[in-house]
């Protein structure tokens, strides 16, 4: 068997590198998106995901010419197999939970959206990688104003936290809020207390339940005289 000695039939050519482009291109799309929404992997980390998923492809195809033979033969898949599992520690290190608040599981999706098109990019796969691509900006900006119109079950609970100004009753007014916006308050725990503006702060975690909007809630809140930020499970952060 011949094997090829150098350039685009070795691996090593102007294709090659139009697949590395690509991925480098449509990973930092992706990670862009990320970090313009301040998530905990932002442009370097999925840029750096996609291209070297996209390497690890283009190894997987070409770089074990030299070692086959009549009696050697190789299964090119099996490196690249090992990508999918190699993001999955990527992944769990991005997800956290904290007072029964799972937290980063649309990131550590996107890590891996991401690592999967810079994959079909080194397969020389570009026009599934451009579609998957389209295909996430559809998700993240479509179906977040879908999912707010969707009714929602009296029975589901949402977590808010809250940070506000101690000493001028603002959590009474807060817990006052939520009953007028046709909720109910669960549980309430106290954070941390802190200094911000030079007035002593309280931030406090509390659950909702019922029938009302969580967004029009937060929003309702983030109007109430002392408080700071208001940060929702399903919202974004706000702040006065």
């Amino acid at each position: 068997m011949a094997l090829p000695s150098s350039g685009e039939a070795a691996g090593q050519g102007w294709s090659q590198i139009a697949e590395l482009g690509l991925a480098l291109v449509l990973s930092a799309a992706i990670g862009l998106e990320r970090e313009v929404r301040q998530k905990s992997a932002g442009l370097r980390t999925h840029t750096l995901v996609g291209f070297a998923s996209a390497l690890i492809m283009l190894v997987s195809k070409y770089g074990f010419f030299d070692v086959l033979g009549e009696h050697v033969t190789l299964d090119p898949s099996r490196v690249a197999a090992q990508i999918v599992s190699g993001i999955g520690f990527i992944g769990g290190g991005l997800i956290f939970v904290r007072r029964d608040a799972v937290r980063g599981l649309t990131t550590a999706a996107v890590v891996w959206l991401t690592s999967a098109v810079g994959m079909a990019a080194g397969a020389g796969l570009w026009l599934l990688a451009i579609a998957v691509t389209a295909g996430h900006f559809v998700v993240v900006f479509g179906f977040a104003p879908l999912a707010a119109r969707l009714p929602r079950s009296e029975y589901a609970s949402s977590r808010i936290r809250l940070t506000y100004v101690d000493g001028r009753g603002v959590l009474r007014l807060v817990l006052a809020e939520c009953t007028g916006g046709n909720v109910s308050v669960g549980e309430v725990s106290v954070d941390q207390h802190g200094e911000k503006r030079g007035a002593r702060t309280v931030t406090v975690w509390f659950s909702v339940q019922g029938s009302g909007s969580v967004n029009d809630l937060i929003a309702a809140l983030v109007d109430v005289d002392g408080v700071l930020t208001v940060f929702g499970d399903d919202a974004n952060d706000m702040a006065l």
